[in-house]
């Protein structure tokens, strides 16, 4: 059992809470103001708690042949999750993550330490502005989670964000990212149409619930110039504690329907929560 105390600290963007999970030794929730944003277990870097963890995980797992290093970039850093689950399942990987609150940062290195020997560099920046200064073609993966409390910053939702994410991906490269949205799915719908103009091959994985229209709820979007594994994909989710769906092709162009890509000038960020559902982020 885990009798570790809760670390409680103002950062740059609220106050975080570390709080220990009574179930698992050595394994930790983050929330900010209130809202869970990340589960670290430091035993097991490769036990994704969060259900939209899990679907990242299960995309990144299927982007290119198992254990094969990657170059990747995070924009969010949280308690550092996804970096870790890869510095796991794919050793040697070179990854960057840019977090905006740099006190959180701290905060995450001071008392959930990264595994040994992982080339993890921690950035502290606003995602967009890093990317601009990124240069082109050098990473294998981008990971959009980045979460303003419970909210997707409307900065990170245009397509002109879109294009710089595409710009640092090499040829062959997947950008994944953590949205959420619930019927009839303005800013979801918006955000697929906004991919689709520049990359060919899209795919979103979410809860068939969600997708249905009964609740609120996470979905992952995946973007590719390449060909994505929806079967490989679609196999990992529907087998997962938390099954999910995965659409593609026509059905996923029948939902997007008639949004629009999102213009600077018109960006929103992604709609709040509603009383009781889960923090994301």
């Amino acid at each position: 059992m885990n009798e570790s105390i809760p670390v409680i600290r103002d950062v740059d963007h609220g106050t975080a809470k570390l709080m220990p999970d009574v179930d698992r030794d050595r394994a930790w929730l983050l929330t900010v103001d209130g809202a869970p944003q990340s589960y670290v277990d430091l035993d097991e870097p490769t036990h994704l708690e969060f259900e939209y963890a899990r679907r990242l995980g299960h995309a990144l797992d299927t982007v290119a042949d198992p254990g094969r290093p990657l170059d990747l970039l995070h924009l969010g850093g949280g308690a550092l999750t996804l970096p870790r689950y890869a510095a796991a399942t794919r050793p040697g990987s070179r990854q960057d993550v840019v977090e905006a609150d740099r006190a959180l940062l701290k905060l995450i290195v001071e008392h959930l330490p990264l595994p040994g020997g992982a080339d993890i560099a921690l950035h502290t920046a606003d995602a967009r502005d890093w990317l601009a200064a990124a240069p082109a073609d050098c990473a294998d993966v981008v990971v959009g989670d980045v979460f303003g409390g419970s909210r997707v910053p409307a900065h990170l939702t245009s397509l002109a964000y879109a294009r710089e994410a595409e710009r640092v991906l090499r040829p062959g490269g997947v950008y994944l990212a953590n949205l959420a949205d619930a019927a009839p799915f303005p800013f979801l719908r918006s955000q697929l149409a906004t991919y689709a103009t520049l990359f060919p091959e899209l795919a979103l994985i979410a809860e068939p619930g969600v997708l249905r229209g009964r609740r609120f709820g996470n979905a992952v979007l995946l973007a590719s110039h390449r060909p994505l594994d929806t079967r490989a994909l679609a196999r990992r989710v529907a087998a997962d504690a938390f099954p999910a769906r995965v659409e593609h092709g026509a059905a996923l162009r029948d939902f997007i329907g008639d949004a629009r890509p999102v213009r600077d000038e018109d960006a929103v960020p992604s709609p709040e929560p509603p009383g009781g559902a889960f923090g994301i982020g």
